[in-house]
């Protein structure tokens, strides 16, 4: 995580909702889309890391995106500066980390 300065994540209820606001995070700025969480009952969350205004446009973007096709975010943060133990939390939503 040393390269970057903050980690944004939005949590939304469906998988249709999530990808909708992933690409919309994507899009919206220079961020890199970390991963995503299946957390409970259906809700995902979706985290990206990025520089902190970067982050921040993009999470804004994601709640926007989710909020536009009539559903509603649960949650959503940035993080700016992160503590560097939290990448052994964020190691597990990693893409990388999915078998082919």
């Amino acid at each position: 995580m040393s390269k970057y300065n903050a980690l944004g994540l939005i949590e939304t209820f469906g998988i249709v909702f999530v990808l909708e606001a992933a690409d919309a995070m994507c899009k919206s700025s220079d961020v890199e889309l970390v991963g995503f969480e299946n957390v409970a009952s259906g809700y995902i969350s979706v985290l990206v890391q990025g520089d902190v205004g970067a982050c921040k446009a993009a999470v804004e973007a994601g709640v926007k995106a989710v909020e536009n096709m009539g559903s509603e975010v649960y949650s959503s943060v940035v993080i700016a500066s992160p503590h560097q133990d939290l990448e052994k939390i964020t190691a597990r939503y990693s893409l990388e980390n999915l078998n082919p």
